[in-house]
């Protein structure tokens, strides 16, 4: 039987730990609960965290991290021999490879650290590069208790999973001021996302948002990134015709990272795909409704109960296809099937919920 995590740990020192996760957003921030149990098991570590400088601000500042080292996904030959120099020089002891990619292999290997650990989910030859592979991490396993099996194997499995994103007192201001005319509750809404299969169409995102701001009053927050912005504005304009007397502002685009966390751990709740806000959102406490098409609620979903993930039912829900292998009628079934008066209804239950507790207190 091949030794464990812990007992190769017993015969080694650990006085610098890199833990390679450069992307994507919701990835890393299922992977963040991992930063505490490694600082409680190593105090007096120094740990390392390889990003993609695009989310880089993710971990940074982040009270278990001492290092950030950034990684270009369409940076030059240079700039990633550069890292892999920076990942050579720092002399690393234990090494955490997330991502299981040949880059991410490619990376792990050019520390020659004595212990390098992957997940069952590596791919293109990563897996190669490290001594040990964590049993219980295959595709199987929901994404967040594969990145949990780490703290598991270190002896805190026990303690609670804390998401830290450190944000700054400007950052804190700035979300307060964008709220302080936004009457309650606040409703967030990322209606984008990078697959196509992901992205349930933007009028239904309307009518569901409208009939929740005319029945519960409030505002709504459109979210999402520069490159999202053309749908954002189409479910700007919906909305304002849907909820004329309801406060609508459109954000997409305008958010640093922090500055996103900042705005989601203060709104009511997130309407959203299966997305890299949801599980930001999630991660630091905000309840979500969730919409799953091409992906599964439980293997892809945030952590928790106090959340309502709605899932499509056709024969090929899940299937984790980026493009739609169906053609005719059947083309984007997924995002057809599941209609407003499901996902109303999973909004409302949240907001009821929300707003008792709100009362309650």
């Amino acid at each position: 039987m091949p030794d464990s995590l812990a007992s190769r740990l017993e015969r080694l020192t650990v006085r610098r730990i890199a833990v390679i996760k450069p992307s994507a957003l919701g990835d890393v921030v299922q992977s963040l609960p991992v930063l505490p149990a490694l600082r409680a098991r190593f105090p007096e570590a120094l740990i390392t965290w390889v990003i993609n400088h695009e989310l880089s601000q993710l971990v940074e500042g982040h009270p278990c991290v001492n290092d950030v080292l950034t990684f270009h996904r369409r940076g030059t030959a240079k700039q990633f021999l550069r890292l892999l120099r920076g990942l050579r020089e720092r002399e690393f002891d234990l090494v955490f490879d997330l991502q299981g990619l040949m880059r991410s292999g490619v990376m792990a290997a050019a520390t020659r650290a004595p212990l390098r650990v992957g997940l069952e989910t590596s791919r293109e030859g990563s897996g190669w590069t490290c001594h040990l592979t964590l049993p219980g991490t295959d595709r199987t396993v929901p994404a967040f208790r594969r990145y949990w099996r780490i703290a598991e194997e270190l002896g805190h499995g026990d303690s609670s999973p804390l998401t830290i994103v450190t944000t700054s007192d400007t950052d804190d201001r700035w979300a307060t001021e964008q709220l302080a005319t936004c009457p309650g509750p606040v409703i967030a809404i990322h209606p984008g996302a990078r697959w196509i299969t992901k992205r349930w169409p933007v009028e239904k995102f309307a009518v569901v948002t409208g009939k929740v701001l005319r029945q519960f009053g409030g505002s709504a927050i459109i979210l999402g990134s520069s490159s999202e912005a053309p749908v954002a504005r189409e479910l700007e304009e919906l909305l304002k015709a849907f909820a004329p007397r309801n406060t609508i502002r459109n954000l997409t685009g305008q958010t640093s990272i922090k500055q996103l966390a900042a705005l989601l751990s203060r709104v009511d709740t997130v309407l959203t795909n299966d997305s890299g806000p949801m599980h930001l959102a999630a991660g630091l406490g905000t309840p979500v409704v969730g919409l799953f098409t091409c992906t599964s609620p439980l293997i892809s979903g945030p952590l928790g109960d106090q959340h309502e993930l709605v899932a499509t039912q056709v024969s090929c829900a899940a299937s984790y296809k980026k493009i739609c292998p169906h053609a005719g009628c059947g083309h984007l079934c997924c995002l057809d099937e599941l209609g407003p008066d499901r996902v109303f209804q999973a909004l409302a239950r949240l907001l009821d919920r929300t707003l008792a507790k709100r009362h309650a207190a």
